[in-house]
């Protein structure tokens, strides 16, 4: 039978077939001719060394921070506050917003081992992170809701027509003054008291910012209540009043058992809860009442401060008030 000829080769193609393995007449390797270089380049003296620096210089860059940072806050103590949960987050809010029936309201503890006072068979002891303790202060809490009163305080301006860019500026301004003088006062009280533990101090700063939850509550509540007119009026009032009043006596119930540690109730050794002398105590009582409701109510007034006819707000800067001129006289 007759057969038509194969067609013809080419000998200096330089398209191969996919499915036989060879471009251009020679045989595909595995990983191309760019592999063996590039692993000749990871396996090179050189650039083993260069890793090697680079290494050691990020491992002595974050050494350096660690260390100056520690000089002011223990990394390891902060990263307790924000060892938290989503079902730990909802029950703190409706702790802080509805405290009235709470109890009991101290913080437990575990043993975490044998002190050095072995004789005495001491154990030391540590609180539980907020995911497994309630009455645990966080500092996740007072963060977003410090990001959250940022934005809502903005928003609202805008809903009322006074935003101008400068209003998110000065409302984060004027809401981190607040805190650092307040840190600044519990830093003095502190001192005052006798309070050296470092945990003590952080528990008073993650306190502090609970406040914020009540002013958020407070902004928003308000506006709806009165229609976009801010939080004057008796609608206003009658919440402010009540987020303040539930702040205070959360953080009463909450700071007395960092302050006020009860000496009819023995601790543990090694539990950082060291009773105090009655002297002291009167001390720490008032410096508590004092905080609790004082302080905290000026802050709280200050923050929630919003009226929709322009009290509370940031005035417009003076350029916009220049144009807004020129544009009414033209």
């Amino acid at each position: 039978m007759m057969r038509s000829p194969p067609p013809p080769q080419s000998q200096g193609s330089n398209y191969g077939s996919p499915y036989n393995g060879q471009i251009g007449g020679q045989p595909a390797t595995g990983g191309g001719s760019f592999a063996p270089a590039f692993g000749g380049f990871m396996n090179d003296q050189t650039a083993q060394m260069g890793f090697q620096v680079g290494k050691t210089a990020m491992m002595a860059g974050q050494e350096y921070m660690e260390h100056n940072i520690n000089r002011y806050v223990s990394i390891p103590a902060l990263k307790h506050y924000f060892n938290v949960s989503t079902p730990y987050v909802l029950r703190k809010l409706l702790l802080v917003l509805f405290p009235w029936r709470h109890k009991p309201w101290s913080r437990e503890q575990r043993p975490s081992g044998v002190s050095q006072d072995t004789n005495n068979n001491a154990y030391s002891y540590y609180f539980l992170p907020p995911r497994d303790d309630l009455n645990s202060p966080d500092m996740y809490i007072p963060v977003m809701a410090f990001v959250t009163y940022i934005l809502l305080s903005t928003l609202l301006a805008g809903l009322r027509g006074a935003f101008h860019p400068e209003v998110m500026g000065l409302t984060a301004t004027a809401a981190l003054a607040i805190i650092i003088v307040e840190i600044l006062g519990l830093k003095f009280g502190t001192y005052i008291l006798s309070i050296n533990n470092d945990s003590q101090l952080l528990d008073l700063v993650a306190y502090s910012g609970y406040k914020f939850v009540g002013v958020i509550v407070t902004l928003v509540v308000s506006e709806v209540l009165n229609r976009g007119q801010g939080t004057g009026g008796w609608a206003g009032w009658t919440v402010f009043t009540y987020t303040f009043l539930a702040n205070a006596f959360f953080l009463l119930r909450s700071l007395k058992y960092v302050l006020l540690p009860d000496s009819s109730v023995s601790t543990p050794a090694g539990s950082g809860m060291h009773t105090v002398a009655r002297s002291q105590r009167n001390r720490r009582t008032q410096f508590l009442f004092l905080y609790s409701y004082i302080v905290q109510f000026i802050f709280m007034w200050i923050l929630s401060r919003q009226d929709g006819s322009g009290g509370g707000k940031v005035s417009p800067p003076p350029a916009a008030v220049a144009a807004a001129g020129a544009k009414a006289a033209t």
